[in-house]
C-alpha cells in the first residue's frame, strides 16, 4: 500500500496536518487500512525530503500544515497513470501456509482449507452487508459522498477478493483428492502427504452460499 501517494492525493485538495490526513484517509477507505500519527509524520518527513511537500505555516489552532509541491504534484500524476506491478506480487500469507502445510506432519490440510473457507465466506457476508450499507449512503447523496464512493470501491474489490479466494479454496481441495487419487492408483506409488482420502465421496464440504460483488447469492463449487 502506498501511504505517500495517498497523502499527497489528500494533499492535493489543500494543505493539511499530521491528524487531519490521517482522519481523511481512513474515512476515504473506510478505515480498512488504518494508519497512526507515526506513520503519517514519518511519511510526510520523507515526503518533505524528496522535495514533493512542503511545510505551509500553521493554522488558527497551532497545527503545522503540509503543501504538496510541484515536485508532489508529478510524482502523484505519475502514479495514477501507471499500472500497479505485479511482477513482483506481495507475499500471501494464505498461499504461503497451504504451501507449507502440504507434508508437514501433524497437519491434515484439508482442515486448514475447511477452516479458511469459513472465515472467507464470513468476511464476504460481512463485507456484502457493508457495501448494502455504503449503497444507501451514496444514493442519499451526503455531505461526504466521496468517501462514501470511496469506500464502496474499496468493499467492492475486498468482495471480488473473498469471492477468488473461496474458488481457490475450493480448486485446492479438488486438486488434493485429484493428487491422491492419482497417486493411489499408481503402482508402488506413495500417497500425496495429508490429501484427502480418495475413496471418500466427494470433497469433504458441500457447496455453500455464497454473496457476489452485485449483492447475488452464488453456490461455491467444490
Amino acid at each position: 500500500m502506498s501511504i505517500r501517494h495517498g497523502l499527497l492525493a489528500l494533499l492535493e485538495r489543500g494543505p493539511r496536518y499530521g491528524s487531519q490526513l490521517r482522519t481523511e484517509f481512513e474515512s476515504r477507505t473506510g478505515s480498512t487500512w488504518p494508519l497512526n500519527v507515526g506513520q503519517v509524520y514519518t511519511t510526510l518527513n520523507r515526503l518533505e525530503r524528496d522535495g514533493m511537500v512542503a511545510q505551509g505555516g500553521e493554522d488558527e489552532a497551532g497545527h503545522t500544515l503540509y503543501a504538496i509541491t510541484d515536485g508532489g504534484r508529478a510524482e502523484l500524476r505519475t502514479w495514477f497513470e501507471k499500472p500497479v506491478d505485479r511482477t513482483s506480487p506481495a507475499r500471501d500469507e494464505l498461499a504461503i501456509k497451504l504451501a507449507m502445510a502440504v507434508g508437514a506432519p501433524n497437519v491434515d490440510i484439508r482442515d486448514v482449507i475447511q477452516s479458511q473457507r469459513r472465515h472467507t465466506v464470513q468476511a464476504m457476508q460481512d463485507y456484502t452487508r457493508l457495501k448494502a450499507q455504503a449503497l444507501l449512503a451514496v444514493e442519499s447523496g451526503g455531505a461526504r459522498e466521496r468517501d462514501d464512493v470511496a469506500w464502496l470501491l474499496v468493499l467492492e474489490q475486498l468482495i471480488f477478493q473473498t469471492e477468488a479466494e473461496a474458488r481457490w479454496l475450493d480448486h485446492c481441495e479438488s486438486r488434493l483428492i485429484r493428487l491422491s487419487a492419482t497417486a493411489r492408483s499408481a503402482p508402488d506409488a506413495p500417497e500425496t502427504p495429508n490429501a484427502p482420502d480418495a475413496g471418500a465421496s466427494g470433497p469433504v464440504s458441500a457447496p455453500v452460499a455464497r454473496s457476489g460483488a452485485d449483492g447475488t447469492r452464488t453456490r461455491a463449487r467444490s
